[in-house]
C-alpha cells in the first residue's frame, strides 16, 4: 500500500476518492468488473472513520455477521479487494478535479501526485473530520487525553473519564468496562442522544454516569493523574483518571471536493439512482452521496458501490453489460 514519489503520475480506469468501507468494497468491485482501481484517502490506513474512530467496537448492522470488530470488518474488505491489486494511495488528499480532452479527468493531490482516471466515484463519507475538542483538555492530547479509542488494550488497569453522552461515550463505555480499572461518564446533561439501549447495557454494568457535570480540570504530571467535575448546582468532585476519552461529537466538511462543480446538498453529494453526479463520469457512493429516502448505513453504501461500479463499467465500455453476472458464477 505504498503510495507513489512526488509529482508522479498514476492511471487507471477508476478512481474512488475515499478508502473507507464502501470505497473498499467499490475497489473489489471495479477489480471484478476489470477495471484498474486507485483509492486515495487522507488517513495513513484504509477504513475511513472505521479505523480512525471505532477499529474496537462490535458493528450489529452487516448482512450475513451477527456481529462483528470494526477493525476485522475493515481487514477483511482490505483482503476482499486485494485480489484485483487495488493501488493505495494513502496519506494524500485529492484536491482538484479538471477533464482530459479525449475523456476522464486529472486529480491533483495535495502532494503535487496527479491521478489520470476514466471516471472517479466519490466515497468520502463525511469528508475531513475533526473531533470536537475538550476546552480544558487540550495541553494533554497526547498524555493521556485522547478523543479516539483506536486500542482497547491502552487503558487496561487504567482508570478512565469518557465524556459525553453520544452513541461513541457509552459505547466506549462498554468496550472500556472489561479492560480497565474503573469506567466513569460524564456528560453535561441529564439527557443522552446515544441509544437507549446501550446507555441501559452501561447502567446494568454499574458504570458510574455523572449528569450535569463538566470536565473543570485535568491535574497531573508527566500523564494524566486526577480528572475535577463540576457540577451544575455548584458541587464539584475529584476522581483518579490516567486517561479520559473526549467523546464530544465532531465536525466534518467535504473539503477541495466542494470546489469541484458537484450539486451539493448539506455536506453531500446529490446523486441519481446509479449514483451519476450532475458530473459525466463522476459517481458518489456511501455517507457521501444523498438523495430521496436515503438510509446512511455501511449497508447501504455497499449497494450503492456496486449499483455504481456497474454504471461506470458500461459508461467506459458501452459494449458492456450491466449485470455483469454473479460472482459465484465466476470461475
Amino acid at each position: 500500500m505504498s503510495a507513489p514519489s512526488e509529482h508522479s503520475r498514476t492511471e487507471v480506469d477508476l478512481l474512488i476518492v475515499g478508502a473507507g468501507p464502501t470505497g473498499l468494497f467499490a475497489a473489489y468491485y471495479a477489480g471484478f468488473r476489470d477495471l484498474s482501481t486507485a483509492l486515495v484517502d487522507s488517513l495513513p490506513e484504509p477504513g475511513g472513520q472505521v479505523t480512525a474512530m471505532y477499529p474496537e467496537k462490535m458493528i450489529f448492522d452487516v448482512a450475513g455477521f451477527p456481529a462483528v470488530r470494526g477493525r476485522d470488518l475493515i481487514g477483511a474488505l482490505v483482503e476482499q479487494a486485494a485480489q484485483y491489486k487495488p493501488n493505495y494511495l494513502l496519506n494524500r488528499k485529492a484536491r482538484t478535479l479538471s477533464t482530459v480532452d479525449g475523456g476522464g479527468f486529472d486529480v491533483g493531490l495535495a502532494d503535487g501526485s496527479v491521478i489520470r482516471a476514466g471516471a472517479v466515484l466519490i466515497t468520502a463519507g463525511l469528508g475531513e473530520f475533526r473531533p470536537r475538542p475538550l476546552p480544558v483538555g487540550e495541553d494533554w492530547f497526547g498524555r493521556g487525553l485522547s478523543y479516539f479509542v483506536p486500542v482497547l488494550e491502552v487503558h487496561r488497569d487504567q482508570d478512565v473519564v469518557v465524556v459525553g453522552g453520544g452513541d461513541s461515550a457509552f459505547d466506549w463505555g462498554l468496550a472500556l468496562h472489561p479492560i480497565a480499572r474503573s469506567v466513569t461518564l460524564v456528560h453535561r446533561r441529564a439527557a443522552f442522544r446515544a441509544h437507549q439501549a446501550t446507555v441501559r447495557q452501561v447502567r446494568e454494568l454499574g458504570v458510574p454516569i455523572l449528569t450535569d457535570a463538566e470536565v473543570a480540570a485535568i491535574r497531573g504530571g508527566a500523564g494524566i493523574e486526577e480528572v475535577e467535575l463540576s457540577f451544575k448546582d455548584g458541587d464539584h468532585k475529584v476522581l483518579p483518571a490516567q486517561a479520559v476519552v473526549a467523546a464530544l461529537g465532531f465536525t466534518a466538511d467535504l473539503g477541495p471536493l466542494e470546489t469541484w462543480g458537484l450539486e451539493l446538498e448539506k455536506r453531500t453529494v446529490l446523486v441519481d439512482s446509479t449514483g451519476r453526479t450532475n458530473r459525466d463520469l463522476v459517481y458518489a457512493a456511501g455517507d457521501v452521496a444523498t438523495y430521496p429516502g436515503k438510509v446512511r448505513l455501511i449497508a447501504t453504501g455497499f449497494g450503492e458501490a456496486a449499483t455504481a461500479v456497474n454504471n461506470i463499467a458500461v459508461a467506459l465500455n458501452p459494449d458492456a453489460h450491466l449485470f455483469p453476472g454473479h460472482s459465484s458464477n465466476m470461475p
